[in-house]
């Protein structure tokens, strides 16, 4: 008697019962979740049977390896044409979506509406992407989300996003941003509740793509490790790796940056070791971007070492100065808008003595950002607050009397837009918002590299399919997200975009995928 997930936990009866599952005989007939139920005539009392989960048997059309928005994405577009869809979700339900859970935005094309201050055109964007870093890594997939961006808000919206006005204190991005209502976790949410309701789609949580099984260029197969540690072969009729980079593992790092990682903070979560990337070079996949390539901020020193997220961001550098532990200036904090250059500044504290630095201000600013988390020092004289921050009294003085002599009078301060405050004359200019710091109280705070995800990943094709080192490219294996970022970043990054990278291409690597198995 065939039985779906829900009959079948009414009917084991619980742990000791004696029940079990068994896959169906012709799984690819079966409907996707469906068992039959047989009863053990041996049970051992000490070691009470666990069944499999109900997804273990069937054969799918997808396979996501992944829960963040690039997974998610795909599972939703290949559900809407007819997919069957399993997504294997390392973590557990507490924690899924990976970095998403900690992002509150979308860098998309668009017209103004209710929920931003005006339009963005494509030209736009490719101009804004253009211009962080090196620019970007391939143009044409470059270019294929830029242009597609402009299609995402409407097909999130229509999968369960809801969207916001930007608040206050979010820097320059109310124009050129879309807000996710609640932010990235209230998002993921919402699409959950969303796959919830569609009978092709069954997400596993504390289930770990350990391994792939391969003939020639398919996958067959993946290992998929449980909790409990018990592997099961889920065989799979196309793949769709969304799994994250590789950040949140210190080794990995340590081969591109020594032991000065062991100062690095990782914003996001701890499960995104880059084990499925590894596991597909270790088959024959391409590699795309650069290796010391990642998206890394300037992050509050004393934030947790994983999973911090956004909430220990900190956007004061660009109202202030920092300095280094030498107490100097190394670098223009106010080179471009914030959210073109934010996303530098943890190469740039990573290149200070000790990945360690310190930001700056004085009361006029105090409010044009959001506070941060954990409070900052504050002391009515310069010297004092350097000696607070444990930084040398006289070296810090020094620096802050030559910048407030460089500031150029007579600029009209526009924390908004490129304004013509500047200075002359020093070494490492401040090129806007400059003000003295003249105004007490002065506040500072320390700050750490916070590495949000790696760049070097699988390289893919227009269609999100994964490339072999040889030149051809899987036949049923595709890649959405971080997991491929490097395809489109080099070594700069715009706010929001990473958002846009997984929006666009776990669409895409869902809709290929599906076409793959249902032309």
């Amino acid at each position: 008697m065939l039985l779906r997930q829900g009959q079948i936990q009414a009917a084991l009866g619980g742990p000791g019962s004696g029940a079990g599952l068994g896959p169906v005989a012709t799984p690819d007939a079966a409907p996707c979740g469906a068992y039959f139920l047989y009863v053990s005539r041996k049970v051992s009392a000490s070691a009470p049977f666990s069944p499999l989960p109900a997804w273990a048997a069937a054969t799918w059309d997808l396979v996501v390896a992944g829960g963040g928005n690039a997974a998610v994405s795909a599972a939703m577009a290949a559900d809407d044409r007819g997919a069957s869809v399993l997504i294997v979700e390392r973590s557990p339900v507490p924690m899924r979506g990976g970095n998403t859970r900690h992002t509150r935005n979308i860098r998309c094309v668009h017209r103004q509406d209710e929920f931003n201050s005006g339009d963005y055109c494509s030209d736009e964007l490719w101009a804004d992407l253009c211009q962080v870093g090196t620019g970007p890594s391939d143009e044409e997939l470059a270019h294929f989300t830029v242009s597609d961006s402009g299609t995402i808000p409407a097909w999130m919206a229509a999968h369960g996003a809801r969207w916001q006005r930007p608040l206050s204190g979010t820097l320059q991005l109310g124009r050129t941003n879309r807000f996710f209502l609640g932010g990235g976790k209230a998002l993921l949410n919402s699409y959950y509740r969303h796959l919830a309701t569609r009978p092709n789609v069954t997400v596993a949580y504390d289930a770990k793509a350990e391994e792939f099984e391969f003939t020639g260029p398919r996958c067959d197969a993946l290992i998929v490790v449980l909790a409990d540690g018990r592997r099961v072969r889920v065989a799979a009729r196309s793949v769709v790796c969304a799994s994250g980079g590789f950040e949140a593992n210190l080794d990995w790092l340590r081969r591109y940056w020594s032991d000065a990682v062991d100062n690095y903070i990782i914003r996001g979560t701890p499960y995104n070791d880059g084990h499925v990337l590894a596991r597909l070079y270790d088959v024959g996949a391409a590699s795309a971007g650069e290796e010391k390539g990642f998206h890394a901020i300037a992050l509050d020193a004393r934030a947790p070492k994983f999973d911090g997220g956004i909430a220990t961001r900190l956007d004061t550098i660009p109202f202030g100065i920092a300095v280094n532990q030498l107490g100097q200036r190394f670098y223009d904090e106010g080179e471009d808008i914030w959210p073109k250059r934010y996303a530098i500044w943890g190469r740039n504290i990573a290149g200070q003595p000790g990945q360690l630095i310190f930001s700056l201000w004085d009361a006029k600013v105090n409010g044009l950002f959001l506070p941060p988390m954990y409070g900052a020092t504050t002391a009515n004289d310069i010297g004092d607050l350097a000696a607070e921050l444990g930084l040398d009294r006289d070296a810090v003085t020094r620096t802050v009397a030559e910048y407030n002599a460089a500031v150029v009078p007579g600029g009209t301060f526009e924390p908004s837009v490129l304004d013509d405050c500047h200075t002359d004359g020093l070494t490492v200019p401040k090129s806007h918002w400059a003000q003295r710091l003249d105004r007490p109280p002065y506040y500072g705070i320390a700050m750490r590299p916070g590495i949000t995800f790696t760049y070097m990943g699988a390289a893919v094709n227009l269609d999100a399919r994964v490339k072999r080192t040889d030149g051809s490219a899987f036949e049923n294996v595709f890649a959405a997200g971080e997991i491929m970022s490097g395809n489109i970043l080099s070594s700069g990054y715009l706010a929001g975009f990473g958002m846009t990278i997984g929006a666009v291409w776990g669409r895409r690597a869902g809709q290929q995928a599906a076409g793959h198995v249902r032309p």
